[in-house]
């Protein structure tokens, strides 16, 4: 049941998460509700009612009044959907050039973005079905003329969105909104992260094959692969008595034709095949496409799928900042105050590289980038770039010194202390003159750390 309800349940998540999925649940309400307002609907006629008089009052008279008012509010909520998607483009344009690429799809699947989408569309649906199905009878009949003013009303509520809009287009932009949502979606990726260590089964084992009892599995598509179904891969694994060891990291880009995964036989290889032959298609058909059907591919880097890409994206957005063409080394601070607290989070997370049995026996084993690569990767860039930079590299310094009383074991201290070494390299060649070295000897100082700092030669 599970292997036929997935791709349609992964069809459903894409769905869910792309720019659609509001506007088309709002354009269906709009839609049914503009149905609605034409359809004969055999209600009492404005005499039958109460307060006859007023309903009468709201009644049209002719039938080219309503016509030619929503010809007017069609032609004027056009204007304005074509006026805010052109600013859309532009804040892209901006956000693409400050920040980064990568940033846009984010920006451009905001909730509240797909919100005034929805509710331009829907609109936009409702007038037109209004426009196009004529009135029957001398005159239009009550229920059309209050279909008439309720699309009044929903211009009126595409004006408001359409301020709302502009708020949260100038807000999306700014570093601090960026920076502020960039760490949050990989905050929750780190926590569901520490959720799924917990559970048991998950663990850190030193991880040895047999390469004499593997078989191996090519990939068939290319692709980011950064989702894995690790509980289907280990219940497979215990099912045909088997370890399946994963040959790549997490969030790499596979393509087609190489290694994917190795699968151990510890009871021997299957009769006919030799150490390193690849699985049967023919004969293990099942059992391959059970292994295929546990990864997940993407296009991009996913932020929501694995920290590390949140983490580069901040380091991203910190050098894209430095650039000449840009020089606001304050975007860049702002996004090391971000890596520091996601560093001190990912430091002091538990790693887990495999899934044992209830026997503690490796089922499932993959790779896990370690905190040292993690900080290799999020800092020196950085530094590489904002070395001239006192205030840049005074930064880098604090994170460091940040993440030395959190370290909880000697071998985080010690390389930290390496790092350490290399930004404080950079600082005192920078001190060239009094004043220079005044504001060095107070940064050097300032806080509290476990790190080794050298005194002023000066």
């Amino acid at each position: 049941m599970n292997r036929w309800l997935q791709q349609p349940l992964m069809w459903l998540r894409t769905f869910t998460t792309s720019i659609a999925y509001l506007p088309s649940l709002l354009a269906t309400l709009y839609i049914l509700l503009g149905l609605i307002s034409v359809l004969p609907s055999g209600l009492p006629e404005p005499h039958e009612l109460p307060a006859s008089e007023m309903l009468n009052a709201l009644t049209f008279k002719e039938h080219d009044t309503p016509r030619t008012l929503l010809a007017a509010l069609v032609g004027g909520l056009i204007s304005l959907m074509v006026f805010s998607f052109t600013m859309v483009m532009s804040v892209l344009t901006q956000a693409g050039a400050q920040f980064s690429h990568k940033l846009l799809l984010g920006l451009v699947t905001e909730r509240h973005h797909q919100l005034v989408l929805g509710h331009y569309l829907g609109s936009l649906l409702f007038l037109l079905i209004n426009l196009m199905v004529p009135n029957t009878g001398d005159s239009p009949t009550l229920w059309r003329s209050i279909a008439v003013y309720l699309g009044v009303l929903m211009m009126v509520n595409c004006l408001g969105m359409f301020i709302y809009f502009i708020h949260q287009a100038s807000q999306s932009v700014q570093i601090n909104a960026v920076a502020r949502r960039l760490s949050g979606r990989t905050r929750v990726s780190l926590e569901r992260l520490r959720e799924r260590n917990r559970h048991d089964g998950f663990g850190e084992r030193q991880i040895t094959r047999d390469t004499s009892r593997c078989q191996l599995l090519r990939a068939k598509r290319r692709g980011y692969v950064q989702q894995v179904d690790f509980a289907a891969l280990r219940q497979l694994a215990i099912d045909h008595d088997m370890i399946v060891h994963l040959d790549f990291a997490l969030g790499a880009f596979i393509v087609s034709g190489m290694p994917l995964m190795r699968i151990e036989w510890p009871a021997g290889l299957p009769e006919g095949v030799s150490a390193g032959d690849e699985l049967d298609e023919h004969h293990q058909a099942g059992l391959i496409k059970k292994l295929r059907a546990a990864l997940g591919y993407l296009d991009g880097e996913s932020v929501d799928d694995l920290h590390e890409h949140g983490l580069t994206q901040l380091m991203e957005v910190a050098i894209k900042a430095l650039s000449p063409g840009i020089n606001d080394p304050g975007t860049a601070r702002l996004c090391l105050h971000q890596l520091t607290e996601l560093l001190s989070e990912r430091m002091q997370l538990p790693l887990c590289n495999c899934c044992v049995d209830e026997e503690d026996h490796i089922r499932v084993s993959w790779e896990m980038e370690s905190f040292d690569s993690l900080l290799y990767r999020s800092i020196s860039p950085i530094l590489h770039y904002g070395r001239d930079d006192l205030s840049i590299c005074l930064a880098l310094l604090s994170l460091l010194k940040t993440l030395s009383l959190l370290g909880s074991d000697e071998a985080q201290l010690a390389l930290l202390q390496q790092h350490a070494d290399k930004v404080v390299e950079a600082i005192l060649a920078q001190a060239q003159f009094e004043v220079d070295r005044r504001f060095i000897e107070q940064g050097l100082k300032a806080g509290h750390h476990r790190l080794t700092l050298p005194g002023t030669p000066w």
